[in-house]
């Protein structure tokens, strides 16, 4: 079957099927396929997953205009868990049992992805997952469409690390203090130390949520970065303390060429709110920028400009995500005929829907998908210059290669293995779960 075929079939024999029917056809035409939206809408996360329930909303009110799937129409249940990460689950489980959704788009930090997974499995829903986050998981129940490390971390250390990147030698991890920061740098600290750093090379420093006083981190960054040695920052700072973040290193003179920040979370969202005169020339790694040079992207960015009705607004890496995500659902519903999650969850495994820098996204076998890697410089204008790409797609890998005890181990969700961890030194599944 042909990739726009995976997109295509089936939404016009419904159309046709329906409009036959006697009777019954006005009730079966006023039924909705429920997709639920669960994103932060307040607290701290609410300055980069408010946008992320607004391309939803985009994306339903395109897929109706094309006419829904299945023959019916699709009506988004938007719900609001306030950068609380135990009442993820519970509107997790307000969107599956009491709304009866047939998959959900949601959740950024993998502390909330954590607070859902449970969720997910024991009702068998499905999660289309947009954020780079760690790895080390694969679940039936959940589909990564973010990057895992070899797709964004591992990349933007060999940029930096090459003469083109500058050649570094000493390197800060900072981050905020959960799963997805600390699971990173311990990849990123033991493949630094695969790569000939020493110990005393590498810096570590982890702040909470929220975090607001930035004058002696970035202080001790300074410090730690005039020993003689190139430096950089690999910043997996997530939320609005990423806005004093940067004012601070502008405060104190830290520039691009001195000590370059490669930023994980810091999209074109994120620095909207901020005065990127003093930002210029540091990076962000992630397979997306609003820059992009592509007929699809540039189609994208104007059709999102004209629904959100402001001309300010800008695109970024996880409504990417969302927009490769929802499109591979409406395309595995079609092809299996039906929204039950497990005939869906069966049907996505190897379908290919468009992404925007002009190529096709597959989903793979271990439940992530395929993904040029991209490095972007900030520009005083708020946009990333993209100054170095993957030759073609990386596939996505659920388990690190530089972690003792996940180097051996594979996910394939494909029956009869349907394993998300299997070892492939032993032969044997870890579990069916994640």
């Amino acid at each position: 079957m042909s990739k726009l075929n995976f997109l295509r079939k089936g939404i016009g024999a419904a159309v046709v099927s329906a409009a036959l029917l006697s009777g019954s056809a006005v009730v079966s035409a006023e039924e909705t396929i429920k997709v639920g939206v669960l994103h932060s809408l307040s607290g701290t996360m609410a300055i980069s997953e408010t946008t992320l329930k607004d391309v939803m909303l985009m994306l339903v009110e395109q897929q109706n205009a094309k006419g829904g799937l299945l023959g019916k129409k699709l009506e988004a249940v938007v719900v609001d868990p306030a950068s609380d990460w135990p009442l993820f689950a519970e509107k997790a489980r307000e969107l599956i049992e009491k709304e009866k959704v047939a998959a959900v788009f949601g959740a950024w930090t993998s502390v909330s992805r954590k607070s859902v997974l449970p969720v997910f499995e024991e009702l068998n829903s499905l999660l289309f997952y947009p954020v780079q986050y760690e790895g080390e998981e694969s679940s039936k129940n959940v589909f990564y469409t973010g990057a895992a490390p070899n797709q964004q971390a591992i990349p933007a250390v060999d940029y930096l690390m090459s003469e083109e990147g500058g050649e570094v030698k000493r390197w800060v991890l900072a981050g905020t203090d959960y799963v997805y920061p600390r699971t990173t740098n311990k990849i990123l600290e033991s493949y630094l130390k695969s790569k000939g750093v020493a110990d005393e090379d590498i810096m570590i420093n982890y702040t909470p949520f929220g975090h607001s006083d930035w004058q002696t981190i970035v202080s001790d960054i300074k410090k730690f970065g005039s020993a003689g040695k190139k430096t950089a920052v690999v910043s997996t700072i997530n939320g609005d303390a990423n806005v004093p973040f940067y004012k601070e290193l502008g405060n104190q003179g830290i520039a691009a060429e001195d000590i370059p920040v490669v930023a994980f979370s810091v999209g074109e969202e994120e620095l909207a709110g901020l005065d990127t005169t003093p930002l210029v020339g540091h990076l962000a790694a992630w397979n997306y920028f609003q820059s992009v040079e592509a007929e699809i992207n540039e189609s994208f960015v104007e059709e999102w400009k004209a629904f959100i009705g402001d001309e300010k607004r800008v695109t970024n890496d996880p409504m990417e995500a969302h927009f490769i995500g929802f499109n591979m659902w409406a395309a595995a519903v079609e092809k299996a005929g039906t929204t039950d999650p497990d005939a869906v969850g069966d049907a996505i495994i190897g379908v290919t829907a468009p992404n925007l820098s002009g190529g096709y996204s597959a989903m793979m076998p271990n439940h992530h998908i395929t993904k040029p890697v991209l490095i972007g410089e900030i520009q005083e204008d708020g946009q990333f210059e993209i100054v170095w790409e993957t030759p073609g797609m990386v596939v996505g890998d659920a388990w690190s290669d530089y972690l003792a005890g996940s180097a051996d181990l594979i996910s394939d969700w494909r029956k009869p293995l349907a394993c998300g961890n299997f070892n492939t030194k032993t032969g044997k599944c870890g579990g069916s779960g994640s």
